[in-house]
Protein backbone atom coordinates (compact mmCIF):
# COMPACT_ATOMS: atom_id res chain seq x y z
CA UNK A 1 0.00 0.00 0.00
CA UNK A 2 1.39 3.41 -0.98
CA UNK A 3 2.07 5.92 1.77
CA UNK A 4 -0.40 8.82 1.97
CA UNK A 5 2.27 11.44 1.29
CA UNK A 6 2.99 9.93 -2.12
CA UNK A 7 -0.45 10.94 -3.40
CA UNK A 8 -0.93 14.04 -5.54
CA UNK A 9 -4.11 16.21 -5.48
CA UNK A 10 -5.25 14.73 -8.80
CA UNK A 11 -5.23 11.27 -7.19
CA UNK A 12 -8.13 12.41 -4.99
CA UNK A 13 -10.37 13.24 -7.96
CA UNK A 14 -13.27 10.91 -8.64
CA UNK A 15 -12.72 11.22 -12.39
CA UNK A 16 -9.95 11.65 -14.93
CA UNK A 17 -9.49 14.68 -17.20
CA UNK A 18 -10.55 12.54 -20.17
CA UNK A 19 -13.84 11.67 -18.48
CA UNK A 20 -14.39 15.31 -17.49
CA UNK A 21 -13.95 16.67 -21.01
CA UNK A 22 -15.89 13.76 -22.50
CA UNK A 23 -18.98 15.06 -20.70
CA UNK A 24 -18.98 18.18 -22.86
CA UNK A 25 -18.82 16.06 -26.00
CA UNK A 26 -21.79 14.00 -24.87
CA UNK A 27 -23.66 17.13 -23.84
CA UNK A 28 -23.11 18.82 -27.20
CA UNK A 29 -24.05 15.71 -29.14
CA UNK A 30 -27.30 15.20 -27.26
CA UNK A 31 -28.35 18.85 -27.33
CA UNK A 32 -27.45 19.72 -30.91
CA UNK A 33 -28.55 22.14 -32.41
CA UNK A 34 -29.36 23.90 -29.11
CA UNK A 35 -25.87 25.44 -29.25
CA UNK A 36 -26.94 27.57 -32.21
CA UNK A 37 -29.99 28.78 -30.32
CA UNK A 38 -27.90 29.54 -27.23
CA UNK A 39 -25.30 31.56 -29.13
CA UNK A 40 -28.03 33.32 -31.09
CA UNK A 41 -29.87 34.28 -27.91
CA UNK A 42 -26.73 35.64 -26.27
CA UNK A 43 -25.83 37.50 -29.46
CA UNK A 44 -29.27 39.12 -29.46
CA UNK A 45 -28.70 40.18 -25.86
CA UNK A 46 -25.30 41.60 -26.78
CA UNK A 47 -26.89 43.67 -29.55
CA UNK A 48 -29.49 45.03 -27.13
CA UNK A 49 -26.75 45.96 -24.68
CA UNK A 50 -24.72 47.67 -27.41
CA UNK A 51 -27.77 49.67 -28.55
CA UNK A 52 -28.69 50.58 -24.96
CA UNK A 53 -32.25 49.48 -25.59
CA UNK A 54 -34.72 50.30 -22.77
CA UNK A 55 -35.86 46.68 -22.69
CA UNK A 56 -32.34 45.24 -22.70
CA UNK A 57 -32.11 44.77 -18.93
CA UNK A 58 -35.14 42.53 -18.52
CA UNK A 59 -34.45 40.58 -21.72
CA UNK A 60 -30.80 39.95 -20.84
CA UNK A 61 -31.73 38.94 -17.29
CA UNK A 62 -34.31 36.50 -18.66
CA UNK A 63 -31.80 35.01 -21.11
CA UNK A 64 -29.22 34.60 -18.36
CA UNK A 65 -31.78 33.01 -16.04
CA UNK A 66 -32.69 30.45 -18.69
CA UNK A 67 -28.99 29.74 -19.31
CA UNK A 68 -28.26 29.17 -15.62
CA UNK A 69 -31.30 26.93 -15.21
CA UNK A 70 -30.33 24.97 -18.33
CA UNK A 71 -26.80 24.39 -17.02
CA UNK A 72 -28.12 23.53 -13.55
CA UNK A 73 -30.40 20.73 -14.69
CA UNK A 74 -29.10 19.93 -18.16
CA UNK A 75 -25.45 19.65 -17.17
CA UNK A 76 -24.95 19.30 -13.43
CA UNK A 77 -28.02 17.17 -12.71
CA UNK A 78 -27.96 15.11 -15.89
CA UNK A 79 -24.22 14.82 -16.63
CA UNK A 80 -21.84 15.96 -13.93
CA UNK A 81 -23.67 14.12 -11.14
CA UNK A 82 -22.52 10.84 -12.68
CA UNK A 83 -18.86 11.59 -11.87
CA UNK A 84 -18.91 14.13 -9.00
CA UNK A 85 -20.77 13.80 -5.71
CA UNK A 86 -20.78 17.59 -5.31
CA UNK A 87 -22.75 18.09 -8.54
CA UNK A 88 -26.17 18.35 -6.80
CA UNK A 89 -24.89 21.30 -4.76
CA UNK A 90 -23.63 22.99 -7.92
CA UNK A 91 -26.99 22.31 -9.53
CA UNK A 92 -28.88 24.10 -6.77
CA UNK A 93 -26.39 26.97 -6.74
CA UNK A 94 -26.94 27.55 -10.46
CA UNK A 95 -30.71 27.19 -10.02
CA UNK A 96 -30.56 29.78 -7.23
CA UNK A 97 -28.71 32.18 -9.51
CA UNK A 98 -31.41 31.68 -12.15
CA UNK A 99 -34.07 32.66 -9.58
CA UNK A 100 -32.05 35.70 -8.47
CA UNK A 101 -31.75 36.86 -12.08
CA UNK A 102 -35.49 36.49 -12.56
CA UNK A 103 -36.33 38.36 -9.36
CA UNK A 104 -33.78 41.17 -9.59
CA UNK A 105 -33.40 41.58 -13.35
CA UNK A 106 -36.85 40.68 -14.65
CA UNK A 107 -39.23 41.17 -11.73
CA UNK A 108 -37.74 44.33 -10.23
CA UNK A 109 -36.03 45.55 -13.41
CA UNK A 110 -32.79 46.36 -11.58
CA UNK A 111 -30.58 45.54 -14.56
CA UNK A 112 -30.33 48.36 -17.08
CA UNK A 113 -28.18 49.35 -20.04
CA UNK A 114 -29.57 52.75 -21.00
CA UNK A 115 -26.78 55.02 -19.73
CA UNK A 116 -23.62 55.94 -21.62
CA UNK A 117 -20.92 53.37 -20.87
CA UNK A 118 -17.64 54.10 -19.13
CA UNK A 119 -14.30 52.37 -19.65
CA UNK A 120 -14.96 49.96 -16.81
CA UNK A 121 -18.27 48.97 -18.36
CA UNK A 122 -16.51 48.25 -21.64
CA UNK A 123 -14.55 45.61 -19.74
CA UNK A 124 -17.86 43.86 -19.11
CA UNK A 125 -18.78 43.98 -22.80
CA UNK A 126 -15.35 42.60 -23.72
CA UNK A 127 -15.74 39.77 -21.18
CA UNK A 128 -19.16 38.92 -22.62
CA UNK A 129 -17.75 38.81 -26.16
CA UNK A 130 -14.87 36.64 -24.95
CA UNK A 131 -17.23 34.15 -23.28
CA UNK A 132 -19.40 33.87 -26.38
CA UNK A 133 -16.84 33.66 -29.17
CA UNK A 134 -13.34 32.99 -27.82
CA UNK A 135 -13.76 30.75 -24.79
CA UNK A 136 -15.29 27.91 -26.88
CA UNK A 137 -12.06 27.88 -28.92
CA UNK A 138 -9.79 27.23 -25.93
CA UNK A 139 -10.55 23.52 -25.64
CA UNK A 140 -9.92 22.73 -29.32
CA UNK A 141 -6.79 24.91 -29.24
CA UNK A 142 -5.48 22.71 -26.41
CA UNK A 143 -6.13 19.54 -28.36
CA UNK A 144 -9.64 18.64 -27.21
CA UNK A 145 -12.20 17.65 -29.88
CA UNK A 146 -14.30 20.40 -31.43
CA UNK A 147 -17.37 18.45 -30.41
CA UNK A 148 -16.46 19.22 -26.78
CA UNK A 149 -16.34 23.00 -27.17
CA UNK A 150 -17.82 24.74 -24.12
CA UNK A 151 -20.70 27.01 -25.14
CA UNK A 152 -22.44 29.65 -23.02
CA UNK A 153 -25.86 28.38 -21.99
CA UNK A 154 -24.68 24.77 -22.35
CA UNK A 155 -21.52 24.57 -20.21
CA UNK A 156 -20.97 26.30 -16.85
CA UNK A 157 -17.72 28.24 -17.30
CA UNK A 158 -18.66 30.34 -20.36
CA UNK A 159 -22.12 30.87 -18.88
CA UNK A 160 -20.54 32.32 -15.76
CA UNK A 161 -18.14 34.60 -17.65
CA UNK A 162 -20.93 35.78 -19.97
CA UNK A 163 -23.00 36.61 -16.89
CA UNK A 164 -20.16 38.52 -15.22
CA UNK A 165 -19.67 40.45 -18.45
CA UNK A 166 -23.35 41.34 -18.67
CA UNK A 167 -23.46 42.42 -15.02
CA UNK A 168 -20.35 44.59 -15.30
CA UNK A 169 -21.67 46.25 -18.47
CA UNK A 170 -24.90 47.32 -16.75
CA UNK A 171 -25.67 50.85 -15.58
CA UNK A 172 -25.28 49.87 -11.92
CA UNK A 173 -23.54 47.00 -10.13
CA UNK A 174 -26.11 44.60 -8.70
CA UNK A 175 -24.18 42.98 -5.87
CA UNK A 176 -26.83 40.36 -5.17
CA UNK A 177 -26.10 38.79 -8.56
CA UNK A 178 -22.31 38.55 -8.19
CA UNK A 179 -21.51 36.08 -5.34
CA UNK A 180 -22.47 32.81 -7.05
CA UNK A 181 -20.66 33.55 -10.36
CA UNK A 182 -17.54 34.66 -8.47
CA UNK A 183 -17.63 31.59 -6.22
CA UNK A 184 -17.94 29.35 -9.26
CA UNK A 185 -14.75 30.89 -10.68
CA UNK A 186 -12.92 29.59 -7.60
CA UNK A 187 -14.63 26.18 -7.60
CA UNK A 188 -13.99 25.38 -11.25
CA UNK A 189 -10.43 26.68 -10.94
CA UNK A 190 -9.74 24.23 -8.10
CA UNK A 191 -11.02 21.37 -10.26
CA UNK A 192 -8.99 22.38 -13.31
CA UNK A 193 -5.82 22.98 -11.28
CA UNK A 194 -6.18 19.57 -9.67
CA UNK A 195 -6.53 17.99 -13.11
CA UNK A 196 -3.48 19.91 -14.34
CA UNK A 197 -5.45 21.62 -17.09
CA UNK A 198 -3.56 24.38 -18.95
CA UNK A 199 -6.58 26.73 -18.84
CA UNK A 200 -6.90 26.46 -15.05
CA UNK A 201 -6.02 30.10 -14.36
CA UNK A 202 -8.54 31.59 -16.79
CA UNK A 203 -11.56 31.52 -14.49
CA UNK A 204 -9.88 32.81 -11.29
CA UNK A 205 -8.14 35.60 -13.19
CA UNK A 206 -11.41 36.59 -14.88
CA UNK A 207 -13.25 36.37 -11.56
CA UNK A 208 -10.66 38.46 -9.72
CA UNK A 209 -10.64 41.07 -12.49
CA UNK A 210 -14.44 41.18 -12.41
CA UNK A 211 -14.44 41.72 -8.65
CA UNK A 212 -11.91 44.54 -8.95
CA UNK A 213 -13.96 46.21 -11.69
CA UNK A 214 -17.15 45.83 -9.65
CA UNK A 215 -15.54 47.37 -6.56
CA UNK A 216 -14.10 50.24 -8.60
CA UNK A 217 -17.49 50.92 -10.17
CA UNK A 218 -19.15 50.81 -6.77
CA UNK A 219 -16.69 53.34 -5.37
CA UNK A 220 -17.11 55.49 -8.48
CA UNK A 221 -20.90 55.48 -8.07
CA UNK A 222 -20.59 56.56 -4.44
CA UNK A 223 -18.24 59.37 -5.43
CA UNK A 224 -20.62 60.52 -8.17
CA UNK A 225 -23.57 60.43 -5.77
CA UNK A 226 -21.72 62.57 -3.24
CA UNK A 227 -20.62 65.00 -5.94
CA UNK A 228 -24.23 65.60 -6.99
CA UNK A 229 -25.51 66.18 -3.43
Amino acid sequence: MSEWWTYEPRDLLMFSPDVYYRLFELQNTDLWPAQILAVGAFLAGLVLIARRAPSAGRIVAALLAVAWAAVAFGYFHTRYASINLAAPYYCWAFATQAVLLLLSGVGFGRLGYTERRTGLQHFGVALLVFALFLQPLIGPALGHPWTGAEIAGIAPDPTVLATLGALLAADRIRWELLPIPLLWCAVTSATLITMGSPEALLMPVAGAASLVVAVCRGLQSRWDDRATM
